[in-house]
């Protein structure tokens, strides 16, 4: 992914597997918020592991759609919205899972002030990717970013863990955990896109169903299989 410049950001988490979260007892009668964003273009099964292992792990998970500035062609942000939201809707976890729309905006800082606004004395963990790490002192407001939120990071094919970088997150104030997998899923949104959908079972049934309803992604030599 391109560096972001200084005075922007990037919100995008990407695609993540399934971890294993670090346990904390939080202060009592504190909610502990889990944020998630991702582009969600389209969601798919490492989506839905992520967001589970986060709902064992926290009182509400807050997960939403978000645009990417450095990306051309994605499809509508609506749509994206609702693929996520049926991706995770048959989700059950001690934890709340929850589409929240009102999160999604290109600056993270903002989606953290609108989330402060929501759960005024909640415990934040902000979900970011390994790739996401050395951007993350550049993005807009990234002060607010470290001052409000704990960082969680999760690991990604291809991007290794720099301890250098996140020494120097936590130099800057930051409160970083690191993940520990359980299982990988080595696929991304991207690859699904050019790949025209060429690993289907990788994509819940649901969200299979909504591509094909509005034409997504065409591909009409490899269409993906429709229950």
């Amino acid at each position: 992914m391109q560096h972001l410049p200084k005075d922007m950001s990037n919100n995008l988490i990407g695609d993540f597997f399934t971890l294993r979260l670090p346990v904390t007892i939080p202060p009592a009668n504190q909610l502990r918020v889990a944020l998630f964003g991702t582009s969600a273009d389209p969601p798919h099964n490492g989506h839905r592991s992520i967001v589970a292992t986060l709902g064992h792990q926290f009182d509400h998970v807050a997960v939403w759609a978000s645009d990417n500035p450095w990306k051309e062609n994605q499809s509508p942000i609506e749509m994206r919205m609702d693929m996520l939201e049926l991706a995770i809707a048959d989700l059950n976890t001690p934890g709340t899972i929850k589409l929240h729309r009102e999160l999604s905006h290109p600056y993270t800082a903002v989606t953290l002030e609108r989330a402060r606004r929501i759960w005024p004395h909640a415990e934040f963990t902000f979900v970011i990717g390994a790739d996401l790490v050395k951007q993350l002192p550049s993005w807009y407001r990234s002060e607010d970013v470290m001052r409000w939120a704990k960082i969680l990071v999760f690991p990604r094919p291809g991007y290794g863990l720099n301890k250098t970088e996140l020494d120097h997150l936590r130099s800057l104030g930051a409160n970083v955990a690191i993940a520990t997998p359980l299982s990988q899923h080595h696929i991304s949104s991207s690859t699904l896109r050019q790949g025209c959908l060429e690993q289907p079972d990788e994509i819940p049934a649901v969200v299979q169903a909504y591509i094909h309803q509005h034409n997504l992604y065409p591909c009409p030599e490899n269409t993906p299989t429709i229950p």
